[in-house]
């Protein structure tokens, strides 16, 4: 075979719906010849960029595309200090365009290098929220008669919002939430749903870490009888232990690790069977190469998969998700949140979606492409999305 080389990497930012993103596009020593990736860190998306121009782009610079497993390791542990977000998802961008490269020498989708596929398409699943149930049931039947059957349902985005906080005097600017007034208001909202919407669409929602072990416990409890599809994120990936806790008093399914960077955070939720869906962020533990591995170690353990496929996944990023969900037996559900106008437009071949699944398209590699001068168009602003300051009422830092 004959040796093609890594001539340059460049790092693309871009926010087309005015999230910062993040891609690296790894060209060769043959002109025609280039791998688009992810590598969207959006809060600190500045640091990602000089980790790939400062560090690994030297590093990488005449290495063999055809090498990525030497490639990854190599890399991941050049630093001496590893599994940390910024240089997993540095390394996740030119891991994905390296995969992207393979595809098109090979003149295949990514989809038949992994083994082909076991499904046409991937079931996936949208954000349904509201400024009262009713609002929520409104969104929900919006998406219901697009031909979506799997809707996570959130009440004010994650913690609640609207409620009556009585903070310290001098208590600083932030995204205020209270717990319990926030458990309650959901307890309601799934009572409503299910009297307006019936049993047979698939409900989720997202705790999105913001409830002390104890109470994601009883919360877990109280939301049992609704029969949730899962529940998202009910604990930090500080307190993982407290899942064998939730498991021994709830029957709901868990889905958890869109947070998870190292190994050693998701190997014991796997191995004791506490999760039933992985829920991590492809790009935040370093691109396809470690995600197909841990694919196979959950399906052999009983869990299933759930990327995390948020606004802050660059179109590239969802290719990938689209590329392993179609591919993958132990393949649970897909989240999704759309493209734009803008969003399509600067990144071509964007998977689509129909009555419900997302389709992967036929061309080389992942698919997709990127304008880089439509791209510039849309830059980046480093301001931090007001939901990351999340506070207690007494005041009170707590996680987002």
């Amino acid at each position: 075979m004959e040796k093609l080389t890594i001539r340059n990497i460049k790092t693309i930012l871009t926010a087309p719906e005015g999230i910062n993103l993040v891609v690296v596009k790894v060209e060769t020593s043959d002109p025609e010849i280039y791998g688009v990736g992810c590598a969207t860190f959006t809060q600190r998306y500045l640091t990602v960029q000089n980790a790939i121009e400062q560090y690994i782009k030297p590093f990488l610079i005449g290495k063999d595309v055809h090498n990525i497993n030497d490639i990854w390791h190599s890399t991941i542990v050049s630093s001496y200090w590893r599994n940390g977000p910024v240089l997993n998802n540095a390394l996740s961008g030119v891991d994905m365009a390296l995969w992207d490269i393979k595809g098109k020498i090979a003149g295949m989708p990514l989809y038949q290098l992994f083994g082909g596929k076991l499904r046409e398409g991937a079931a996936v699943y949208r954000h349904a929220d509201g400024r009262d149930v009713k609002e929520v049931e409104e969104n929900a039947r919006a998406f219901m008669e697009q031909g979506y059957r799997y809707i996570r349902c959130q009440l004010g985005t994650y913690g609640g919002k609207n409620q009556s906080i009585v903070s310290p005097i001098g208590a600083p600017v932030g995204a205020y939430y209270d717990p319990k007034t926030y458990m309650k208001s959901i307890l309601g909202l799934f009572e409503h749903l299910r009297a307006q919407l019936g049993w047979d669409i698939e409900l989720l929602h997202d705790i999105h870490e913001r409830l002390a072990p104890i109470d994601a416990v009883n919360f877990a409890k109280q939301l049992e009888p609704f029969q949730l599809f899962f529940l998202e994120d009910a604990l930090p990936p500080e307190q993982i232990e407290w899942f064998r806790m939730i498991r021994q008093h709830s029957s709901i399914p868990l889905a958890m690790g869109e947070l998870f960077n190292n190994p050693n955070e998701w190997m014991p939720l796997i191995t004791n069977r506490l999760i039933d869906y992985i829920r991590i962020h492809v790009s935040q533990i370093g691109g396809i190469t470690p995600t197909r591995k841990l694919t196979a170690l959950c399906d052999a353990f009983g869990v299933r998969t759930a990327w995390h496929g948020p606004g802050d996944t660059s179109p590239v990023g969802h290719a990938a998700h689209v590329h392993l969900d179609v591919s993958s037996i132990n393949f649970g559900i897909q989240e999704w949140n759309g493209f734009n106008q803008n969003i399509q437009e600067v990144f071509p071949g964007c998977p689509e979606v129909k009555n419900g699944y997302v389709y992967p398209n036929d061309k080389p590699g992942l698919g997709i492409d990127i304008d880089e001068k439509l791209a510039a168009k849309f830059p980046c602003e480093n301001i931090l999305p007001e939901w990351t300051l999340a506070r207690l009422p007494d005041g009170t830092p707590t996680t987002p």
